[in-house]
């Protein structure tokens, strides 16, 4: 089968441009921010640019759509005002998702800076209800990234998202994002075969395979346990081709969309090489 790839592409222009680009790059899969991502907060979407995002939609090849939130939102912040501003964030997030029609608002888990894992992970679920909560109606899953643990982000443990979800009341909102330079980071070795099928093993008796609907694949530019965030072109890293050709040939994986967030420029060319190396590691592609 076909596997959906693309990459995080670019809104400049507006939302509906991001479309455009991805299908000249032949994107079956993309990511997007629904604003500046180094904002608190942006101008409402307009109903001319939501339903040219959605009519551009229609008529493409993209039969997957992640939306990115702001780096800037911390769900676990110990300061009052920088955790407010962050549930209030996070619900404007959800809100421009379900304006645009895209089911999956991916987010980093937070920093708990300090304030110690279990503390931060009390109050990422605390966020995540009280967000849920105002949008009861809403179609739009939260979908936890991994991360590699740098400084004191939480998320770099699979039982650290199992403790997330089962905090959250509205669990059937709840989805992982894996990402491989993340994960790698954090410890996980999936550039060994033997190792990777226990890691997803892992994942599937911790989290559940049902629960994971998007990779994103980088390579790392830090080596294994590193606990640092560095994002490299595929194969040019520490994980190498052969961690990828690990993902790219489990039959248990084939329907996960993926999506690459490795260096580029304006025009994104770069991401075409990423992903001729990911479909050369498909077997019989």
């Amino acid at each position: 089968m076909n596997q959906l790839l693309g990459a995080h592409t670019s809104i400049s222009g507006g939302v509906s441009k991001s479309v455009e680009l991805a299908e000249k790059l032949g994107f079956t899969a993309m990511q997007i921010f629904t604003k500046n991502n180094n904002r608190w907060f942006q101008k409402k979407l307009d109903d001319k640019e939501i339903n040219a995002f959605k009519s551009k939609l229609d008529k493409s090849n993209i039969k997957f759509v992640v939306a990115h939130d702001s780096y800037l939102i911390n769900l676990c912040a110990t300061k009052k005002i920088i955790l407010e501003k962050s549930r209030k964030a996070f619900l404007d997030e959800l809100e421009r998702c379900k304006l645009l029609g895209i089911t999956l608002l991916n987010f980093h888990p937070g920093a708990h800076l300090g304030s110690g894992e279990e503390e931060g992970i009390k109050r990422i679920a605390e966020s995540l209800n009280i967000a849920h909560e105002k949008t009861k109606d809403y179609n739009v899953s939260s979908m936890l990234e991994t991360t590699a643990g740098q400084g004191t982000t939480i998320g770099y443990r699979f039982e650290q998202l199992r403790e997330i979800i089962d905090r959250v009341e509205m669990k059937e909102r709840m989805t992982v994002c894996i990402d491989t330079a993340h994960v790698f980071a954090a410890g996980y070795d999936i550039k060994d075969p033997k190792s990777f099928n226990e890691i997803i093993k892992e994942f599937d008796d911790i989290i559940g395979l049902e629960k994971l609907k998007c990779f994103h694949m980088n390579d790392s530019k830090k080596p294994l346990g590193s606990r640092v965030d560095r994002h490299e072109h595929i194969g040019k890293g520490f994980i190498g081709l052969e961690g990828f050709k690990n993902i790219m040939d489990d039959e248990r994986l084939a329907r996960i969309p993926k999506i690459l967030e490795t260096p580029k420029g304006k025009e994104q060319l770069e991401d075409l090489e990423n992903l001729k190396v990911l479909k050369s590691l498909i077997k019989n592609y």
